[in-house]
């Protein structure tokens, strides 16, 4: 099975993805998937809070969630969905895609947890058809030396074990880029705007494309 169990993590989040999207978190998943159209592939879907915010001109979403709980929670939000979507069980790593199979993919949150950034971005541009787009919501590294110190501190210590394998100081950008996408796009800004910086404060924004294959072979 691809399950990965965080149990204690998988039901904080769900009370905290709550309060994440009453802070500003639902307007920025509104902005990650907005123009979106076809068909749509969500890497790390958790409990589902992205899916009420696709658009209609999306044909289908398949959302892939490897945490027993939170995709338990994921096919219950799928009811309620605007767009058809279909959860399943499955890893960043090894898709449940064929190659050039997706418009479009999805990731928020969860750059951070994966592994191995590399081999679940060289997964994403395999599912993405040429000239498919990758949207980007991501926690990332800070760009100031004390925040980064931070980062340090609570990813060599008990920060990726109380929050399910997550990493505060990836630089998810220049991996995105290094996998071969082109980021057309990218925001950066602090969450919550307000109160002080926690060491996943530092946030992007943004969307990058999958080129085409004159472009940049793979």
């Amino acid at each position: 099975m691809a399950s990965r169990s965080h149990p204690v993590f998988a039901r904080a989040y769900e009370r905290l993805s709550v309060l994440m999207d009453r802070a500003g978190a639902a307007e920025d998943r509104e902005a990650l998937v907005a123009g979106l159209s076809g068909r749509v592939i969500e890497v790390g879907a958790g409990n589902g809070r992205m899916f009420a915010h696709y658009p209609p001109q999306v044909s289908g979403v398949l959302a892939v969630e490897p945490e027993p709980r939170l995709r338990a929670a994921a096919v219950a939000a799928a009811q309620a969905a605007p767009v058809p979507v279909t959860v399943v069980d499955g890893l960043a790593e090894a898709l449940p895609g064929k190659d050039d199979e997706f418009d479009a993919a999805v990731v928020a949150l969860v750059l951070c947890t994966v592994p191995d950034q590399t081999v679940a971005l060289t997964e994403l541009r395999r599912v993405l058809r040429p000239g498919g787009e990758l949207r980007i919501y991501e926690h990332v590294a800070a760009e100031t030396s004390g925040l980064r110190r931070m980062q340090r501190l609570a990813d060599a210590t008990v920060w990726p074990t109380l929050f399910g394998g997550c990493h505060t100081g990836r630089d998810t950008a220049a991996a995105v880029t290094a996998a071969g996408f082109a980021i057309d796009e990218l925001h950066r800004f602090k969450f919550p705007a307000t109160g002080p910086s926690s060491p996943a404060a530092p946030h992007i924004l943004g969307r990058a494309v999958n080129p085409t294959a004159a472009e940049s072979p793979r």
